[in-house]
């Protein structure tokens, strides 16, 4: 589990620096003040694409970080160190014990489940990663439609001139 989350941080990383490059030679080669709608909405969009894969791939390294603590054998491994948040031990006392581990890519987190049938993210995701990286997703998508319909507007009105003249 561990090095194919590793592989999702390279295929993030990668993927967002060339959203970043998309999206700043879009930017660039038309210029903000001459360019038509749809390119600045394109070259936002992957700006927004980058942010958002930027930001997953950061969340991605805390789960990587918590799987491997919880990977970890040894003397202390169980229950995993990477569940045990505060409460763990009144939680045990109770008869509910830890008894296994997930990861969960949508929302990014690491999941402790429990005996009881109950599990709990363990909070090793910062909290603004999740929403922020949902927020420029949906921004990035925003603009991609925005700008495939501005376009559709202009071909539309460009036919209709065509055709009557």
């Amino acid at each position: 589990m561990f090095l194919l989350i590793l592989l999702f941080v390279v295929v993030a990383v990668i993927v967002g620096v060339g959203l970043c490059g998309y999206g700043g030679r879009t930017l660039a080669d038309h210029g903000l003040r001459r360019a038509h709608a749809p390119a600045v909405l394109r070259g936002l969009a992957a700006l927004a694409g980058a942010g958002a894969c930027a930001l997953y791939a950061w969340g991605l390294l805390a789960v990587c970080g918590a799987v491997m603590t919880a990977e970890d054998g040894g003397t202390d491994s169980s229950p995993a160190r990477s569940c045990r948040t505060a409460g763990w031990q009144e939680r045990s006392r109770q008869g509910i014990e830890i008894v296994d581990h997930k990861v969960t890519y949508i929302p990014l987190g690491f999941v402790c489940e429990t005996s009881d049938g109950g599990s709990y993210d363990n909070g090793d995701v910062p909290g603004y990663v999740n929403p922020a990286v949902f927020g420029l997703a949906l921004a990035g998508a925003g603009g991609v439609i925005g700008s495939a319909y501005v376009s559709e507007l202009r071909a539309r009105a460009e036919f209709r001139g065509q055709r009557a003249g």
